[in-house]
């Protein structure tokens, strides 16, 4: 499959997705290609997702982003965590927290002594043991000490001391999307990248292998390439109009399909979590920015109305609206390949896995820099597209499997949840939950995002009870064994109980001016 030199990259579509491509791509390769990036105002951007996950940060350090800049030109806010509730069953809340959890030994992770203590009636909650969760019940925020700790490429960070000098916060960030994307593109701007403005009108290929040309635009222009980054949301022009590259579909685990999003007034201090609360027929979720809250209603069609959802937004989103309900239908899924040809696709162009573990962002993110890493130089090779597309295919399985999860593991009543409960599940699935309903075991993969506590507060708080644990954590006196809680509690209560409010310390650190988000074009975030 080997084609000439790459040199002209064009990436067709805005949004988030295109321009995190853009600022990636110049800051890297800057004096190397001539990247071209096309959008129209015209077409609203589907954003998807104002929160994140830890790994942005890395990002955002390899483009030598300065964080309060950043925060400050989105409007931003810290997260620590996600906030469960009504997932097992109505009522229940459970935290999914970003830090670590007590401390283990190589071979016996700490949730075994948890578990062991629970038996020896010892009452606590596993999240006793987590800064991040502690600093999420009491909404509170402080950087710590900053370290190369999470500065990693990944969420499987080396253990973090807990002695105070040494303790870190781990945490990502809320923000405007809108806002985001146009914080990039000028970052972008600054290093070279031509914009185009304008709707694409026509897609010329190669008649002999079927490789993308040039790309027309309404207005005559026409802007060749040797590679394109398609970021043109849910319809994937080049990916699937064009080179028809194939979808598979997930509905049969996630059964969700439509989404209505809201903005609303703040009506308090931002907390530093994700909300996402379960109703009958899915999910809600609330995500506090400095200006406004971002606040969205995930269903089924199956088993709700649009009318039904957007009536029911308005009524549980407990502030005013500052603009109307709007519709974001979806498939669930991913595209059989993510690379096709000569044509990458990223974020919606790729494929779809709803926002509850605020994953979007990442996986554009991650499929950047995978296609930096195998960035095709000097021609495509098809070596290089199988790895691309494997590694790409392996990822997502992964968050899916994870979402997954949170759908099967419930005791609710209404027919979505009893639908969920009683379905097959993707074999690697089934095996985690199994091995850790039978003996507590939970893992990381090595090229895997969650890590090992992050399974294990989601199938604890999924309801899914171990019936044995490991025999190590047995060995443990009881005198031995609240001394070790205490060690791990006692630093941890005693660093949140010095932060500031997460209110606060956002309008210390970050504080938005209003004109940031009065002057912002609107856009569509989800």
């Amino acid at each position: 499959m080997e084609t000439g030199r790459i040199r002209r990259v064009v990436i067709a579509g805005g949004g988030t997705a295109g321009w995190v491509a853009a600022c990636a791509l110049t800051h890297q390769f800057r004096d190397l290609l001539d990247i071209t990036l096309i959008e129209s105002e015209q077409i609203g951007t589907v954003g998807v997702g104002e929160s994140t996950i830890p790994t942005i940060r890395t990002f955002h350090r390899l483009l030598q982003i300065d964080e309060r800049e950043f925060l400050s030109s989105v409007a931003g806010s810290f997260k620590l965590s996600i906030s469960f509730e009504n997932w097992r069953r109505p009522g229940e809340r459970y935290f999914h927290p970003f830090g670590y959890t007590g401390l283990g030994t190589w071979s016996c992770e700490f949730h075994h002594f948890w578990l062991e203590s629970l038996q020896r009636g010892m009452k606590s909650e596993l999240g006793d043991f987590c800064l991040e969760t502690i600093a999420s019940r009491g909404d509170r925020f402080a950087l710590l000490n900053r370290g190369e700790a999470a500065q990693q490429w990944s969420m499987r960070w080396a253990n973090t001391p807990l002695s105070p000098e040494r303790m870190e916060v781990n945490y990502a960030y809320h923000f405007d999307a809108a806002l985001y994307a146009a914080f990039l593109r000028r970052k972008s701007e600054g290093r070279g990248l031509t914009r185009i403005e304008g709707k694409i009108r026509e897609v010329r290929q190669d008649p002999e292998n079927g490789f993308i040309q040039s790309l027309v635009m309404e207005d005559g222009q026409v802007v060749e390439g040797d590679l394109f980054i398609d970021c043109t949301g849910f319809r994937g022009l080049l990916i699937e109009q064009t080179l028809r590259t194939g979808y598979e579909d997930w509905n049969q685990w996630l059964p969700c399909d439509r989404a209505v999003a809201l903005q609303t007034e703040s009506t308090g201090p931002a907390v530093p979590y994700t909300r996402a609360i379960a109703h009958e027929a899915g999910w809600r979720w609330h995500i506090p920015l400095q200006h406004r809250v971002g606040c969205g209603l995930v269903f089924s069609s199956r088993h709700m109305s649009d009318d039904e959802a957007a009536a029911k937004l308005r009524a549980d989103a407990g502030a005013p609206a500052i603009r109307d309900p709007w519709l974001v239908p979806f498939r669930t899924g991913r595209r059989l390949k993510a690379w096709n040809k000569n044509v990458v696709s990223l974020g919606l162009a790729s494929g779809f896995i709803e926002p509850l573990e605020s994953t979007s962002i990442h996986l554009s993110l991650s499929a950047i820099a995978r296609l930096l890493h195998l960035f095709p130089h000097h021609g495509i090779d098809e070596s290089l597209v199988q790895r691309y597309n494997d590694v790409s295919r392996a990822e997502m399985e992964h968050v899916r499997d994870f979402i997954i999860l949170h759908y099967h593991a419930n005791q609710r009543d209404e027919p979505l949840w009893r639908q969920c409960r009683e379905m097959s599940l993707p074999d690697d699935l089934a095996q985690r939950i199994q091995m850790f309903r039978d003996r507590a075991h939970a893992w990381q993969g090595e090229d895997e995002l969650f890590r090992l506590d992050s399974w294990t507060h989601v199938m604890l708080g999924q309801g899914i009870i171990p019936k044995q644990h490991h025999m190590l954590a047995r060995a443990l006196p009881d005198a031995d064994m609240q001394r070790l809680f205490d060690a791990i509690r006692q630093p941890l209560q005693g660093a949140v109980a010095t932060m500031p409010s997460h209110q606060e310390f956002l309008d210390r650190y970050c504080k938005a001016s209003p004109e940031v988000w009065e002057r912002k074009r609107p856009a569509i975030e989800a």
